[in-house]
Parts: C-alpha cells; structure tokens; sequence
C-alpha cells in the first residue's frame, strides 16, 4: 500500500504541475496570441486558469471528500482532451499530441487514487 501511495502522490503532483504550471510560464503574448488563434474569446484564458486551480487544489488536498475528487479528474480529463482537439485542428498533429501527455498522467493518478481510495 505503501508503494502505490508514493506512485499516486509522485503522478499526481507532476499530472498537476504539467496541467497548472504552463498557464504561467509561457510568454504571456504566445498565450493570448493561442486563444484567438483557436478563436476562443479573449476572457476564455482567465476562465481557464481559474478553473485549473481549483481542480488542482481539490485533488491535491486530502481532506476534500471523494465525489469532488471524482468531478475534478472528469473536468480535466474533458479540458485536457478538449484541447487536443482544438490543437491538432488548429496547429496541426504535433501540437494536438502534447495535452494527452498530461491526460495519460491524469489516467494513472486516477487509477491510483480508486485504487487507494476504494480499497479501505
């Protein structure tokens, strides 16, 4: 039990940084320049980033019940393959194929999260 809980917490925090982190590190004028390219109103960044980190805390943070967990890898397994295809529409394959990286992470931190959660 251990093992997975280290496996979990490992995924699960680099699964985040991947999803939460790029929003930030980007050169701001490449992010809005994305936003009107894949013809997203101009407000749709900040809804986005919002959204990110509240997921983000609810899955990271332990004591928040099971079912909003739940809601939160649903929510961004949806952004995550939403942009995949807004992505590879608009920019081509190479760059549609970079949001499921984070989506294969989400998968296995989700995998353990049932795993850990539902086996008590």
């Amino acid at each position: 039990m251990q093992k997975e809980k280290r496996i979990y917490w490992i995924i699960t925090v680099i699964g985040m940084a991947l999803i939460v982190l790029p929003s930030y590190f980007a050169p701001q004028a490449y992010l809005i320049e994305t936003i009107h390219r894949l013809s997203f109103p101009a407000y749709f960044n900040l809804e986005l980033d919002i959204c990110k980190i509240v997921g983000a805390v609810i899955i990271l943070i332990p004591a928040i019940p099971r079912m909003f967990k739940e809601w939160a890898y649903v929510a961004f397994g949806i952004l995550l393959l939403s942009a995949s295809l807004a992505h590879w529409l608009a920019d081509g394959v190479g760059k549609g194929v970079a949001p499921l990286i984070p989506f294969a992470m989400l998968c296995v931190s989700y995998y353990y999260f049932r795993k850990l959660s539902y086996a008590k």
